[in-house]
């Protein structure tokens, strides 16, 4: 008989981003290992802040995405950088939750995403039951990373985030976290929790190795959101250009500042190319050379899933962004490293990739690597035995 497994989260298809990539690939193989999977969401809105075309004048709506029953609540939906406009956003699908929680049966097994802090505190906090197993799947650190992001200051609100944080641990039977850092960060707090490495490897068919002979100027890509976090405007301001080309995709808060700069530098061959589907960025990809993944700061915790997916494409990397996800790189031979935060040595680096890095025979071993140690199926049974 399948068992029944909720997963809540803040973020889902059709919206776009690493974390809707990462659950929405736990749902579905959850559901194709027998579980009976039902998810609740926010009406789709992110990363534009709007609730999305098909969504609009809804109060909730349930659909089925394969045979995985998909709820979307209401939420006041919002990307203002406006700290207490995003703390009513917050709020205001919290609230969606708790409503939801009064009138429907939940399962025993719960699977809650975090961050937002507030919505998985909200869950832990309404759906504690003696016979109920709460998994929490922490994929950044809050508060600390938003201290290090600078979105968050020191103070009363910080230490309440804090308090939250180590509640939401507390009241879990089981800690899932994306980082060998996460983990170490939830055994200091509570060092006799149940916890399990689960990375966010992607899950489709590796494309075929396209033998493309490269050609000077190297074609960089950076693809994702462009936010604070990931620095792109700063990017396009600080690359040597002498004998490159930056390619991007994908939208975010500082879009219209990158879109603004590239018109008032027209010589440069930087191109925005706006945001695509998943399965349309994987085919344009493959035709670029090497593949950033920057970081503005280095943020304890944080491995970009980029990695493993660029990976099992076969793209070779370009690593700026310190922590981890260097470790990575470097240990499994992906591509080069750049000191987190030196443009200096990034323009460096990127002067020193020779054609014969990013030649057919490297993309193929690159994606080698990732079939062999970043195995979604393995890691997705592994955990299984844990629920």
């Amino acid at each position: 008989m399948n068992r029944d497994l909720l997963i809540i989260t803040s973020y889902f298809p059709p919206e776009i981003g690493a974390a809707s990539n990462r659950i929405f690939h736990l749902a579905n193989g959850l559901e194709k290992s027998g579980f009976n999977v039902s998810v609740l969401t926010p009406l789709p809105n992110y990363p534009t802040g709007q609730i999305f075309d098909d969504y609009k004048g809804r109060f909730k709506d349930t659909s089925k995405v394969g045979e995985i029953t998909v709820h979307r609540l209401w939420i006041y939906a919002s990307n203002s950088k406006n700290k207490l406009i995003r703390l009513v956003a917050m709020l205001s699908y919290s609230f969606s939750l708790i409503w939801f929680f009064m009138w429907h049966k939940i399962p025993k097994t719960v699977i809650v995403q975090s961050p937002p802090l507030l919505v998985a505190f909200t869950s832990m906090c309404f759906l504690r039951r003696k016979t109920r197993k709460l998994i929490l799947n922490v994929s950044d650190l809050w508060p600390i990373a938003g201290l290090e992001l600078g979105a968050l200051k020191k103070g009363f609100s910080y230490k309440l985030l804090e308090t939250i944080e180590r509640f939401n641990y507390k009241k879990a039977q089981l800690i899932l976290g994306q980082s060998e850092e996460i983990l170490a960060h939830v055994k200091s707090i509570c060092p006799n929790k149940a916890t399990f490495l689960y990375r966010n490897y992607p899950d489709f068919s590796p494309p075929k190795i396209e033998a493309v002979k490269p050609s000077a100027p190297l074609k960089i890509v950076y693809a994702g959101l462009l936010g604070i976090a990931q620095g792109i405007f700063k990017l396009c301001t600080a690359l040597d250009y002498s004998n490159i080309e930056f390619h991007i995709y994908g939208s975010g808060s500082e879009q219209e500042q990158i879109e603004r700069f590239i018109t008032e530098h027209p010589k440069l061959p930087i191109f925005f190319h706006g945001r695509v589907t998943r399965h349309e960025l994987h085919k344009v990809l493959t035709g670029y050379d090497v593949a950033i993944i920057p970081l503005l700061n280095r943020i304890y915790g944080s491995v970009p899933s980029k990695i493993f997916e660029y990976a099992r494409l076969g793209m070779p990397m370009l690593y700026f962004g310190g922590g981890e996800g260097e470790y990575i790189i470097e240990t499994n031979r992906l591509g080069w490293i750049a000191k987190a935060g030196d443009y200096t040595d990034l323009n460096s680096v990127i002067s020193k990739i020779a054609l014969v890095d990013i030649s057919e025979v490297k993309k193929a071993q690159i994606q080698q690597t990732a079939l062999e140690n970043f195995d979604f199926e393995r890691q997705l049974k592994a955990f299984k035995t844990l629920i």
